[in-house]
């Protein structure tokens, strides 16, 4: 689906240890300012258990999971959205990115300086939070200049843009995020095309120590974020980054074990990775068989044509109809032909809404 997560924070919050964690590969994570100037990019798996039960039963010879994107920012600064730090470039990178990722520090640790000289993560938030704003607000100031005449004009479609960027620069003058205004479906159709930096999904991922990690909640900043993040209606996870680039290097099953003998169900990151893509709305439907299982990605919403297109275009060019069952039929009647024979197979159309663990099948003739 070609989307990205944009990992963002102050310098010196633990950005580029959680990358090197998500995607195995060693960026420099060094203890100053700017240490990352240009935005490393990571793919990563998406962990689903699904897939593991799928290939478990059919045996393939390849198997391949879906995959989700994730960028290492360079750490802003206050004045960034002037262009302190750097801060222009980075704030460009961001805007490329479909979902932020905002890390906080939630460690207290005196060898590791703090560009703010103090660990107080609502102030670090907000710091990073109001410079995205200031970056809105002279985006939708230069866009309202090129419109107000067209709208003065009666211009129809101008003056939808026009009412629609002064209440966007009411809400950013207000201090809050454009993710925060309700839209129409023609209003969000016409504010992707402004690539507005507060109009981004965020997850705040709270990265704190090792002795903290298993029970989060004892960790007063922690709790502070959550709070913050909750009156948002945003998501925070608890990650202690330096453990999960020691889980990196680690197989299957000794992740497992160093899990357990921390008192941790599930990985910080793979808590991170699935957030990601479901605040992004992303789905999975899978095709299986003996040569290959694999696990595709798609936007929540779709119809067949346009899942057989993720595949190929010429899936969706010739589509005639898409062979279907749940995941959950196949684990239930064990088997692809015990799923015929209880009926659970369908045939579906060019209207079928694709649902997340769908099995598919794709007829086509091109």
């Amino acid at each position: 689906m070609g989307l990205t997560t944009g990992i963002v924070g102050l310098p010196n919050v633990g950005k580029s240890t959680l990358f090197n964690a998500i995607t195995k590969s060693q960026v420099e994570a060094a203890n100053y300012p700017f240490a990352t100037i240009n935005p490393n990019v990571g793919t990563v798996e998406v962990p689903d258990e699904r897939m593991d039960r799928l290939i478990e039963m059919f045996h393939p010879r390849k198997s391949i999971y879906t995959t989700f994107e994730f960028t290492d920012i360079a750490g802003l600064v206050k004045g960034a959205s002037k262009g302190e730090g750097l801060g222009n470039q980075f704030l460009s990178h961001i805007r490329e990115c479909d979902a932020i990722c905002h890390v906080v520090r939630c460690f207290d640790d005196a060898d590791i300086t703090h560009v703010e000289g103090s660990v107080d993560p609502i102030r670090d938030i907000e710091i990073i939070n109001l410079e995205l704003i200031f970056a809105d607000l002279q985006t939708v100031e230069t866009r309202i200049s090129k419109v107000e005449r067209k709208a003065q004009v009666k211009d129809k479609d101008a003056i939808f843009e026009f009412d629609l960027l002064k209440r966007i620069r009411d809400v950013l003058m207000d201090g809050k995020p454009v993710r925060s205004l309700e839209m129409s479906k023609e209003e969000q159709d016409l504010l992707k095309g402004f690539h507005l930096l507060t109009a981004k999904p965020v997850i705040y991922i709270a990265n704190m120590s090792e002795d903290e990690i298993s029970e989060p909640d004892n960790n007063q900043h922690y709790q502070k974020v959550k709070e913050y993040a909750d009156a948002e209606h945003n998501h925070v996870i608890p990650v202690c980054a330096k453990i999960e680039e020691e889980l990196a290097s680690l197989d299957k099953e000794e992740k497992e074990m160093f899990l357990e003998e921390l008192g941790i169900s599930t990985s910080g990151l793979d808590q991170v990775i699935t957030t990601a893509y479901e605040i992004l709305g992303l789905c999975t439907f899978f095709t299986v068989g003996e040569p290959e299982v694999r696990a595709w990605t798609f936007k929540k919403g779709m119809k067949a044509p346009d899942c057989a297109g993720v595949i190929h275009t010429d899936f969706k060019k010739g589509f005639i109809r898409a062979e279907t069952y749940a995941y959950e039929d196949l684990m239930e009647y064990k088997s692809e032909n015990a799923v015929k024979e209880a009926g659970k197979l369908r045939l579906e159309g060019k209207e079928y809404v694709v649902k997340d663990g769908d099995i598919m099948h794709f007829r086509f003739n091109v």
